[in-house]
């Protein structure tokens, strides 16, 4: 017992990471599996110390964790893990080579690009926006773009308002990329808004019924930074004081309802630290803003992260459920139905808390408990782990054209029942 002791001690203070970790070369994914909830208690004490890259959390006995180590902490991690009767496997075994193959395709792919926009490979934040300018060029009876603020490293943050008919209609706020690795997020984003653009024809009803305000990327210092720097950075990029230096906030444990409750970290240096205080973020700030504005009229507010396919509903600080949690459920349940019959991927549908963990100060808890959008929703979209965070650009597309389907049975439900 004093040995294990030890060597957790050793873990906690000898390899705790800072910011920013570049070196991934043997760096390992293992997925360990609490069975009761010691084993499910020390790992989410372990999430708290800030030692490794949780790529999913803790969030009940008999759900899958994934946890990122480097070469160097893996023997210990392995070693502990099998001490403590943790069940675990390997599975990603060198996230250096992944990420040097994601780099290449990625290269390859901006090389060999042929229009300023595609959904073959992944595009920088300026690409994003300027593609939403031109479309608001293009289609200035369908499409508007305007500026609504500034990051903190000083990058123009821009509202996208796709819809031809009043601004009394009934509307859906659209947000992606919050947190910064995540890929796939803007991706479909704009995928969405492009299927919707091109075939306008087609959706003129739905369009001419209900408004669109998308922002995919509400993250664009920490996003441009996971292009330049460091691909599986989470965090907003602002200075936080911190002794280590350690940088940026997680934005989705900043919103001003239930901050820092339950679920989030005091600690500058950790992946889950909520700032100093709700919204000290301005990007958070700026897209608050935004859906109070239009609050009147949100029928629905949709934000699009990764990984693990689940489509959430509030509530994330607590295990309590929504009152209509219901009609979230039933919705939701159409969405995840229409979504698995195009390519067969199964959405898991379920709150927060009971279908992940708790953490309180998300977006969609806000969203819902203070600006009153009844259906409030987080997608987490592919995979189930297999890439995680560094997710193939071969996977966007079947990726846009399921999460379009479900995305399509929220906006005609929205149509059909407010407009």
């Amino acid at each position: 017992m004093r040995s294990l002791a030890f060597v957790v001690a050793f873990l906690l203070v000898g390899v705790s990471y800072g910011e920013p970790r570049k070196d991934y070369a043997g760096a390992q994914v293992l997925r360990a599996t609490p069975e009761n909830e010691s084993q499910l208690h020390y790992l989410r004490g372990l999430l708290m110390k800030n030692v490794y890259d949780f790529w999913t959390e803790p969030g009940a006995v008999g759900r899958p964790v994934d946890i990122l180590a480097t070469a160097f902490q893996l023997p210990v991690l392995k070693k502990t893990l099998a001490r403590l009767g943790l069940d675990f496997s390997v599975h990603i075994g060198n996230v250096g080579d992944l990420l040097k193959e994601s780099r290449i395709a990625q290269e390859r792919a901006e090389a060999h690009r042929q229009s300023s926009m595609d959904w073959n490979s992944y595009h920088r934040y300026d690409g994003i926006m300027a593609w939403l300018e031109s479309l608001a060029t293009e289609y200035p009876d369908l499409c508007s773009i305007e500026d609504v603020g500034t990051s903190y490293e000083g990058r123009t943050m821009k509202l996208f308002r796709l819809g031809s008919g009043p601004d009394t209609n009934p509307g859906i706020f659209v947000d992606g990329g919050l947190h910064a690795r995540e890929w796939i997020s803007p991706a479909v984003v704009t995928y969405i808004i492009n299927e919707l653009v091109r075939d306008r024809v087609i959706y003129s009803d739905l369009l001419s019924k209900v408004n669109f305000y998308v922002m995919p990327v509400i993250n664009p210092d920490g996003y441009e930074y996971s292009f330049t720097d460091e691909r599986l950075w989470r965090k907003t990029r602002s200075d936080t004081d911190s002794a280590r230096g350690c940088k940026g906030v997680d934005g989705n444990r900043n919103w001003a309802f239930h901050w820092m409750e339950v679920g989030a970290s005091d600690d500058p240096c950790s992946n889950l630290y909520a700032g100093p205080e709700a919204f000290s973020e301005v990007e958070m700030r700026v897209v608050r803003d935004q859906i109070l504005r239009f609050k009147d009229n949100l029928k629905a507010y949709l934000t699009f992260h990764s990984y693990s396919q689940l489509l959430l509903y509030p509530w994330g600080y607590t295990s309590d459920l929504p009152e209509d949690w219901r009609d979230l459920d039933s919705l939701a349940q159409d969405a995840a139905d229409a979504l698995f019959r195009v390519h067969h991927k199964h959405y898991k549908v379920g709150s927060v808390t009971h279908v992940l963990y708790e953490a309180a100060g998300g977006s969609d808890d806000w969203a819902k408990g203070v600006a009153g959008v009844k259906y409030s929703y987080t997608l987490e979209l592919r995979d189930k782990g297999h890439y995680g965070f560094v997710l193939p650009a071969t996977e966007i597309i079947p990726s846009g054209e399921e999460t379009f389907e479900g995305f399509m049975v929220v906006a005609n439900f929205i149509r059909d029942h407010y407009s």
